[in-house]
C-alpha cells in the first residue's frame, strides 16, 4: 500500500520536513538525502526519484539535518507500508556486512529483499494490483509433498547425546563445531537441538550449501519436527525459487508464521523475529561464499549474527575448513566430536591405485573395473566421481596441433553431446558461455580427423554403458540438472534403487545418504594437487573425504578406489586413514610457516579492462595510493601490498583480468586500511575506466 499523502501539495518549510538518509542499490558510497512530510522510521522502504528514474530505497537513518543544502533535497515520492519496517537486528546485520565487506550499504540492503519488494513496478501501473504482499497473501500455496514413511529417529549414542546437551544448555551465544566422520549422525544432533529450541517458541535457521540438498532435508525436517500436518511451519529459501515463491517464504518467516527456515547462503539475510538457533551444515563448503556483488561468507555472517542475537550457532562438517578448525583449537569455538558412524558399520576402506605403470582403458584402471563388476553382482550401487562435466575437455587436431580454444577467453571450449532424435556435438566455454558447432575439419590445416582429448562425465557415462550394458546408469551434473526439479528427480531415482551406476560431479559428493551404495571410484583427482591456489589441497581432501563417505553408510563394507599418479602425497595418505585431524595439523603447520590464512588476513582487488596493461596499470597505481597520502592510512605499515599479476584465466568474454593481493596479520589493521583504500580505489577505477571488485577473505587466489 502506498501512502500518497507524503507528497507535498505546497512548498513545505524546513520545520515541517523529516530528513532521511536513504540507501539505494547503486554502486555509490554513502546514503542519499531526502525528506518526508510525515515521520518515517528507519527500516522503512520508500519510493524516491534518483536521476531520471524511480527507485525503491530503504531508510537507513533519520537525520536532524541533511548533509547537503536543504533547498536541493528532494521529497520522497511514497512510503511503502505493506510490511513493517525492517527490524533493528536486521539493520545491524546488513550494516555490519556492508562495513566488513566494503560495499555501499544500499548494495547490501536492497538485494537482501525479495525482488518484488524492491521493484517500483510492483507498486505502480497496471501490474500493481494491491502490491506484491497482497498478491502473495491471496495466492494459494500447494503443501509440500512429504514422505511420512521416513525411518524413525535413531537412538542417540553417547557422543550425540553429549553434543545435543551442550548446544541446548548454551546460555547466550556460543559457536559449536560439530566435527563428525561421514555417517556419524550430525543430522540427528541438528534435529534434537532444533526440537528443543522450537519447544521454547523460538525459530531455527538451517543452512545447507547447495539447492539440491534442500529437498531431502525439507522432507526430514517436516517428518521429524512434527510438521507433517502443518506445512506452513517450514519455509524454504534458495535462488532456484520463482520470485513469488521466494516472497511468500520470506514473508512467512519474517512474520514469524514459519518456525524453521531451510535455505542456502541467501537465507542468512532473512529477518527472523524469534531466531533461537543457527545451524550451518557442511560449513566448509565454498558455496557459502558469494562470488559476485556483495562477496560475503554466509557462514561467517551466521557466526556474527549468532553473537549479535546471543543465540548458539552450530557449524557441522566431517572436514571443517582450516579456519574453523583453528578457531576450535584456540578455544574460540567449542569442539563437539562424533568419532564413529551412527549405525554399527565401519568407515569405507580406501584404496589408492597407482596408475603410473598401468594401461588405463578410457581412464579406468583394471582394478576399478573389476570392483564395479563385483559390486553390481552383489546388487549394490556404484558411484563414479569425476569433477569435470561435458564429454571431453578439448577437441584437437593430431596433424597440426590445433585445439578448440574459446575465441573470447584464454580457455578451451568443452565438447558436449546432446542426446535427442540424433546425437549433436557442440563446443561450449564454461567461463563465458560461448557455443559453437564442432568444425567438420581442422580450421588450421583442413584435416578431418579431429579427436576429443580427455574425458568428462558424459564420456564416462558412454563407456560405462558399453562395458555394463545391463546396468542402469544415471549422470548427475550441472548439464543433466538444468531444468527445475530435475536434480530432485534424479536423486530420488538413486535413493529408490533405480540406478546401478551413478556418474557425478561434486553435486553428489556431500549430504546424500545413499543406502545401497557400496563402491566409490574417483578419477582425475590429481588435477587439483598442483593448482596455484594454496587452498587446493584442502579443497581436494574435503571433496574426496566427502565423496568417500557416501559408501557403505547402511550395510558397511564400503570401498573407495582413488586412481592417482602420486599415491605418496600427504592428502592421499591422510585419506587412507580417514585422518582429518592429521591432515589439518600438517596443513596448519605449513600455513603458519609461510604466513597464510588463518594466520593472516587477506583482501583481493580484481581489475577488468579491455587491455591487460590497462588493468595492471590501474592495480599498480592502486598499490601506491597509501604512499601518496600516508596520513589517511595509519595502518598501512601493517599491510603488505603485493605486485599485480594476471589471473590464471586472463581473458573472459574479451575482458582482460588481473589481481592485487593485500595482506596483514591483523584483521583490525586490514579493515582500517580497506575502509580508506576501497573509496580511493573506486575513484581511481573511474579515472582508468576499469571495473574492479574488492573481495575480503577471498577463497580463491
Amino acid at each position: 500500500m502506498i501512502n500518497a499523502d507524503v507528497v507535498p501539495t505546497q512548498e513545505p518549510t524546513e520545520a515541517t520536513r523529516y530528513w532521511l538518509g536513504v540507501a539505494l542499490d547503486v554502486p555509490l558510497a554513502g546514503l542519499f538525502d531526502y525528506y518526508a512530510l510525515i515521520p518515517v522510521n528507519a527500516g522503512t522502504r520508500v519510493i524516491v526519484s534518483f536521476g531520471r528514474r524511480q527507485m525503491v530505497g530503504l531508510v537507513a537513518q533519520v537525520k536532524a539535518a541533511p548533509d547537503i543544502a536543504p533547498g536541493s533535497v528532494k521529497a520522497i515520492e511514497a512510503v511503502l507500508d505493506d510490511i513493517p519496517p525492517m527490524s533493528d537486528d536486521w539493520m545491524r546485520l546488513v550494516s555490519f556486512a556492508a562495513r566488513y565487506y566494503q560495499r555501499p550499504l544500499g548494495e547490501v540492503m536492497l538485494p537482501a529483499l525479495p525482488v518484488a519488494l524492491r521493484k517500483v513496478a510492483s507498486y505502480t501501473g497496471k501490474g500493481a494490483r494491491g502490491g506484491p504482499v497482497a498478491r502473495a497473501d491471496k495466492s494459494k500455496r500447494k503443501a509440500a509433498a512429504v514422505c511420512v514413511g521416513d525411518a524413525p529417529p535413531l537412538q542417540l549414542n553417547p557422543e550425540q547425546t553429549q553434543a545435543v546437551q551442550a548446544v541446548t544448555a548454551a546460555q547466550g551465544h556460543q559457536t559449536f563445531l560439530l566435527h563428525g566422520v561421514t555417517g556419524s549422525g550430525k543430522t540427528e544432533v541438528y534435529m534434537h537441538a532444533a526440537k528443543q529450541v522450537l519447544a521454547q517458541g523460538r525459530q531455527v535457521l538451517f543452512m545447507v550449501p547447495e539447492i539440491n540438498l534442500t529437498p531431502q532435508f525439507e522432507q526430514s525436517l517436516r517428518a521429524r519436527l512434527g510438521q507433517v500436518d502443518n506445512p506452513d511451519l517450514l519455509a524454504v529459501l534458495h535462488s532456484g525459487l520463482a520470485d513469488g515463491e521466494r516472497l511468500r517464504a520470506w514473508l512467512r518467516i519474517a512474520r514469524g508464521q514459519a518456525r524453521v527456515l531451510l535455505g542456502t547462503r541467501l537465507s542468512i539475510m532473512t529477518p527472523m523475529p524469534d531466531l533461537g538457533l543457527i545451524i550451518v551444515d557442511e560449513e566448509h563448503d565454498t558455496s557459502y561464499k558469494q562470488q559476485d556483488g556483495l562477496r560475503y561468507s554466509a557462514r561467517d555472517l551466521a557466526v556474527w549474527r549468532g553473537h549479535d542475537l546471543q543465540v548458539p550457532v552450530v557449524l557441522g562438517s566431517a572436514t571443517p575448513s582450516l579456519e574453523t578448525w583453528h578457531n576450535a583449537q584456540r578455544g574460540h569455538y567449542q569442539l563437539l566430536s562424533l568419532t564413529q558412524r551412527a549405525r554399527a558399520v565401519q568407515l569405507p576402506q580406501v584404496r589408492l591405485v597407482d596408475t603410473r605403470r598401468l594401461a588405463l582403458e578410457h581412464g579406468f584402471s583394471p582394478q576399478l573395473l573389476d570392483a564395479i563388476k563385483a559390486r553390481l553382482a552383489q546388487n549394490e550401487q556404484v558411484l563414479i566421481f569425476l569433477n569435470r562435466r561435458g564429454y571431453a575437455p578439448v577437441v584437437s587436431c593430431n596433424s597440426c596441433g590445433w585445439v578448440s580454444q574459446c575465441p573470447r577467453c584464454t580457455a578451451y571450449t568443452i565438447l558436449h553431446r546432446t542426446q535427442g532424435g540424433r546425437t549433436h556435438n557442440h563446443l561450449q566455454c564454461h567461463h563465458c558461455g560461448y557455443h559453437a558447432s564442432v568444425p567438420r575439419r581442422c580450421p588450421d590445416c583442413g584435416d578431418q580427423d579431429l579427436r576429443p582429448m580427455g574425458r568428462g562425465t558424459q564420456r564416462l557415462e558412454e563407456h560405462l554403458a558399453e562395458w555394463f550394458p545391463q546396468a542402469r546408469i544415471s549422470r548427475i551434473d550441472a548439464d543433466s540438472t538444468r531444468l527445475k526439479g530435475s536434480a530432485e528427480a534424479l536423486f530420488a531415482q538413486v535413493h529408490a534403487g533405480e540406478v546401478d551406476i551413478l556418474v557425478g560431479t561434486q553435486m553428489v559428493a556431500k549430504g546424500h545418504d545413499f543406502a545401497k551404495l557400496g563402491l566409490v571410484g574417483v578419477l582425475n583427482a590429481d588435477a587439483m594437487l598442483f593448482a596455484q591456489d594454496f587452498r587446493a589441497p584442502e579443497r581436494l581432501f574435503a571433496q574426496l573425504m566427502q565423496v568417500a563417505g557416501r559408501a557403505g553408510r547402511h550395510a558397511g563394507s564400503g570401498e573407495v578406489i582413488i586412481q592417482t599418479d602420486y599415491p605418496e602425497q600427504p592428502v592421499y595418505q591422510a585419506l587412507l586413514k580417514h585422518d582429518y585431524q592429521g591432515f589439518a595439523r600438517y596443513s596448519l603447520e605449513e600455513r603458519k610457516a609461510v604466513g597464510l590464512p588463518p594466520f593472516a588476513y587477506q583482501a583481493l582487488l580484481t581489475a577488468e579492462a579491455r587491455a591487460l596493461k590497462t588493468a595492471v596499470a590501474f592495480l599498480s597505481e592502486a598499490a601506491t595510493l597509501p604512499d601518496t597520502a600516508p596520513e589517511l592510512y595509519p595502518t598501512s605499515e601493517a599491510v603488505t601490498r603485493y605486485d599485480p599479476v594476471p589471473l590464471r584465466v586472463v581473458r573472459v568474454a574479451n575482458t582482460e583480468r588481473a589481481q592485487l593481493l593485500v595482506e596483514s596479520d591483523s584483521r583490525p589493521a586490514l579493515q582500517t586500511f580497506l575502509a580508506t583504500w576501497s573509496a580511493d580505489v573506486a575513484a581511481l577505477a573511474t579515472r582508468h575506466r576499469v571495473r574492479c571488485h574488492l573481495e575480503v577473505d577471498p577463497l580463491e587466489i
